[in-house]
C-alpha cells in the first residue's frame, strides 16, 4: 500500500477531503487513505492575471477551499478536523488558464485550443492542519504542485463535437477527462498520469513522509480492512450548489478516543520519545555533489554512447571500450544505475530512455554539451565559492568576466550548452503566447538558432533573424538540420549593445536579460524600445529568483547559478514586468515554461504619447 509508512501517524486524525471530484475521492482511497469528504463553497473568483505562473494560482485555489472547510467545520460545533486537504487542477496552453467549461461553446473553445498541440496540467494541493488555540482555530499550510505535459492528436471537427456531445467534457478542467473517453484525445503524456486524472497522488506520497515520518517498523501497527468503513459526514456541511453528501469514508477512533488519548498521556509522561524525523532529503542534499560528479564523468567517458549504440553490456565490455578499468567502470556504472539512469539485468548493463535522449551526445534534445560545460567550467568556480561569498563573484573569475568566446573550443562547448537547453524548452517558448500576428522577429543572442526554428515551424508566416556575435555565428551551421537554415531563417553578426539592430516586429530576449547589471539592462531594453513600432512587441525568456517561499523550489537553478557569476543579478517576474513597462511596453502579459523554471512575458510597444 503507497501510504502503509504514514498509516500510523493518520489512523487516529480526522482527514477531510475538501473537494466533491469522485476522481480524487477515488484515487486517495484506493491509495489506502481514510477519509471525510466535505466540498468547498469557496468562490474560485480569484484574479488569474495577478499571479506569477499557473500553478500559484492553482496552489492558492487549493489553499482557500481547504480553508473555507476547515472555518466551516469549526464553527459549526468548535471542533476542528485535524487535517483538511484541498486541490485544485488547472489546464494550461498558450499562457491562458482552463478551467470547466461552462457550456458545450466554451467546451470546443478550450478543446479548440488544446487540438494537436502540448499543454500542461497543473495540480495544486495544499494540506492544512488544523487545531484550536485560545478559542480560535488555527491552521498550518503545507502546499505544492504538480505539472504533467499532454499533447492532443490533430482531431477533426466531427471527432471533437462527437466528444462534447457525450457530456464528459462539462465537469472536467481543459474540457476533456483523459481516463475515460478523453484519451482518445491524447497522443502522448509526460509525467504523473494521475495528476491529469485530477490528483498527484506520487508527490502526495511524498510530502506526507515529510509531514509525517515513518515509525520504526516494530512500532508500525498493521491493521487490515477488506473495505474502506462508511461514515457521514457533518449535517448540512456539504450542501453545496450542484452537490450533496458524498462521504468516502470515516476513520475509527477519533480524536478524542482511547486509543489517541493513551498515546498523547505516554508521550506526556515520558514514557515515549518520539526520535525526530529522519532527514532523508538533507542526507541525500550533502551526498549531491558526488552525484552530479558521477553523472559528469560517465557522460564525459561516453558511457551512454557506448550502451545507446550496444546493449547490454557485462562491466569489462564496457570498460574496454571507454578505455578504463574494469573495477572502476563497475562501481561507476553501479553508481549510474543507483542515481536512475542505467539498468542493470543478468545481460549487463543498458540506458534507461531518458540517459540515451539527454546524456548521449547525438541526441536530438541531448544535454551532453549542458553537462560537460558543467564538468569543466562551473565545477571549478562552485570548488572556489566560500573565495565568491567572502570576496564576491569576480574574484573566482580571475577578477574579470569571463568570455564565453575567447577560444573556438569555450566557444563551441558554450554553444553545445545553450543549444541543448534551449532544444528543451524552445517550443514552449515559442507557443506559450499566441503570435501569429508577428510576420518578423529577431531573437537577440539567439546562439545556434535553436529557437529561431521552432518560432517558424510555429508561424508559417514569420520570418526569424538570429542576431549574435561573430564569433558565434561562425561556428552556427553545424547546429542546423540539414546542415544548414530554414529559408526563413537568417543570421546576423553583430553586437547588440553597439551594432544596429535588425528590424523586427517582435523582439525575443530568451536567458539575456539576467546576464547583465541594471544599467545594460536599461541601455538594451532603451535600444529595443526606440528600434521596435509601436503594436510591435518584445518576448523575454527568464529564470526568476522570486519573493514568494512557495516558489523557492522553482527558483533554484537561478539562485545557484547567481552564487558564482560575475555580472548580472536575480530579478523576480515582478521586476522583469516593471522594466518593460518602463521602457514603453504596455499589456505586458505573463505566463510560464518548463514546469515553471522560465518566467515568460510579452509586452506589445505603445504608441508615444
Amino acid at each position: 500500500m503507497a501510504l502503509s509508512p504514514v498509516i500510523g501517524k493518520l489512523l487516529h486524525k480526522r482527514v477531510v477531503l475538501a473537494s466533491a471530484s469522485p476522481r480524487r475521492r477515488e484515487i486517495l482511497s484506493q491509495a489506502g487513505l481514510r477519509f471525510e469528504v466535505v466540498p468547498s463553497r469557496f468562490k474560485e473568483t480569484l484574479d488569474k492575471a495577478s499571479f506569477p505562473a499557473p500553478y500559484a494560482y492553482a496552489m492558492e485555489t487549493a489553499k482557500q477551499k481547504a480553508l473555507e472547510v476547515a472555518a466551516r467545520m469549526y464553527q459549526k460545533d468548535l471542533r476542528a478536523p485535524d487535517v483538511v486537504i484541498g486541490a485544485d487542477t488547472i489546464v494550461t496552453v498558450g499562457g491562458l488558464i482552463l478551467e470547466k467549461p461552462v457550456d458545450k461553446q466554451d467546451a470546443y473553445r478550450m478543446l479548440s485550443m488544446l487540438n494537436g498541440k502540448e499543454h500542461s496540467v497543473f495540480t495544486g494541493v495544499a494540506i492544512i492542519h488544523c487545531c484550536s488555540k485560545g478559542g480560535q482555530l488555527d491552521t498550518d499550510v503545507c502546499q505544492f504542485h504538480e505539472e504533467t505535459t499532454v499533447r492532443f492528436s490533430r482531431l477533426s471537427e466531427e471527432l471533437l463535437w462527437e466528444y462534447i456531445d457525450s457530456g464528459e467534457p462539462m465537469d472536467k478542467a481543459g474540457g476533456y477527462g483523459i481516463q475515460a473517453l478523453g484519451g482518445m484525445l491524447v497522443e502522448y503524456v509526460r509525467g504523473d498520469f494521475l495528476n491529469v486524472v485530477g490528483f498527484p497522488l506520487n508527490h502526495f506520497c511524498k510530502k506526507l513522509v515529510e509531514l509525517y515520518y515513518p515509525p520504526g517498523r516494530h512500532d508500525v501497527r498493521r491493521v487490515k480492512h477488506d473495505s474502506i468503513p462508511a461514515v457521514d459526514t457533518f449535517e448540512d456541511l456539504s450542501d453545496v450548489e450542484g452537490g450533496g453528501s458524498d462521504p468516502a469514508g470515516g476513520i475509527e477512533g477519533g480524536p478524542g478516543g482511547q486509543a489517541a488519548a493513551g498515546t498523547r498521556g505516554a508521550e506526556a509522561n515520558g514514557a515515549v520519545e518520539s526520535p525526530p524525523p529522519f532527514p532523508a532529503d538533507l542526507l541525500e542534499l550533502i551526498d549531491g555533489f558526488k552525484a552530479s560528479k558521477a553523472l559528469f564523468t560517465a557522460c564525459k567517458l561516453k558511457v551512454f554512447d557506448v550502451l545507446k549504440d550496444e546493449a547490454p553490456l557485462k562491466a569489462a565490455e564496457v570498460a574496454g571500450r571507454i578505455d578504463a578499468s574494469v573495477c572502476g567502470t563497475g562501481r561507476l556504472l553501479d553508481a549510474c544505475v543507483a542515481l536512475g539512469l542505467l539498468e542493470k539485468t543478468d545481460g549487463g548493463y543498458r540506458n534507461t530512455e531518458v540517459a540515451s535522449r539527454h546524456l548521449a551526445s547525438d541526441g536530438e534534445y541531448s544535454l551532453h554539451g549542458l553537462v560537460t560545460r558543467h564538468d569543466d567550467h562551473a565545477w571549478e568556480l562552485f570548488t572556489r565559492l566560500e573565495v565568491a561569498v567572502r570576496q564576491g563573484p569576480n574574484a573566482v573569475a580571475g577578477g574579470k568576466v569571463e568570455d564565453p568566446a575567447q577560444s573556438q573550443q569555450t566557444t563551441l562547448q558554450f554553444m553545445r550548452a545553450m543549444h541543448g537547453l534551449s532544444k528543451l524548452t524552445a517550443r514552449r517558448v515559442a507557443t506559450a503566447f499566441d503570435l501569429s500576428r508577428f510576420t518578423s522577429a529577431c531573437d537577440l543572442g539567439g546562439c545556434t538558432g535553436a529557437l529561431a526554428h521552432e518560432l517558424a515551424h510555429e508561424y508559417p508566416r514569420m520570418r526569424v533573424t538570429v542576431f549574435d556575435l561573430p564569433d558565434v555565428l561562425e561556428h552556427v551551421a553545424c547546429f542546423q538540420p540539414g546542415g544548414r537554415p530554414s529559408e526563413r531563417i537568417s543570421f546576423v553578426p553583430g553586437d547588440f549593445f553597439k551594432d544596429s539592430l535588425p528590424e523586427a516586429e517582435l523582439y525575443v530576449l530568451s536567458r539575456i536579460l539576467h546576464d547583465w547589471p541594471d544599467d545594460q539592462v536599461h541601455a538594451l531594453l532603451g535600444r529595443l524600445s526606440g528600434r521596435c513600432k509601436p503594436g510591435g512587441g518584445v518576448l523575454v525568456a527568464e529564470e526568476t529568483v522570486d519573493e514568494d517561499p512557495a516558489a523557492a523550489r522553482s527558483n533554484l537553478a537561478a539562485a545557484l547559478s547567481l552564487l558564482v557569476r560575475p555580472r548580472g543579478r536575480g530579478r523576480s517576474g515582478a521586476e522583469y514586468r516593471d522594466l518593460l513597462e518602463q521602457h514603453g511596453f504596455r499589456d505586458v502579459r505573463v505566463a510560464a515554461a518548463a514546469g515553471g523554471a522560465l518566467h515568460l512575458l510579452l509586452g506589445t510597444r505603445a504608441s508615444p504619447p
